[in-house]
């Protein structure tokens, strides 16, 4: 496998700290922590983006995030927790992962803001009508039959 996130997902890294796996995704400790209990949820088959993922990978991810989210605040009493997800050319590990991050009030990590205006809040009913466009037509496709375009 030349793919690190697989080599790590389905255990052919010695080094990696395995916290918890099933047939579907491992979560390792992060090897550059934000904070202590820093980790990474990896589906075992090779994806890039979220929108690749089937359906139960996707879902196997999010049910372990919430049982690692639990964990993560009765062992180390965060502040809180932040889930991130960075994608395409911003995927660092070239494979599909999820950080689950105890947070600390002071902790120094953020969310940053962008360098340079874009006026994006400007244009708010403008973009809504535009995925709602998109969506239309594509109802099959979503995951919540029940819901309504708006």
């Amino acid at each position: 496998m030349d793919c690190l996130g697989c080599r790590i997902a389905n255990g052919l890294e010695p080094d990696a700290n395995v916290v918890y796996e099933n047939e579907t995704l491992a979560c390792v400790l992060d090897i550059a922590p934000f904070n202590e209990g820093h980790l990474l949820l990896l589906p075992k088959r090779h994806v890039l983006d979220v929108e690749e993922m089937d359906s139960a990978a996707a879902y196997a991810i999010m049910d372990a995030a919430r049982l690692l989210s639990a964990l993560l605040k009765r062992t180390f009493r965060p502040h809180g927790i932040a889930m991130c997800q960075n994608g395409g050319r911003f995927n660092d590990l070239g494979h599909y992962h999820l950080h689950l991050i105890p947070r600390f009030e002071g902790d120094g990590v953020s969310w940053s803001e962008p360098l340079r205006p874009h006026g994006a809040e400007e244009r708010l009913a403008a973009t809504k009508a535009k995925l709602v466009a998109a969506l239309d037509g594509h109802e099959g496709q979503l995951p919540d039959t029940h819901a309504r375009l708006r």
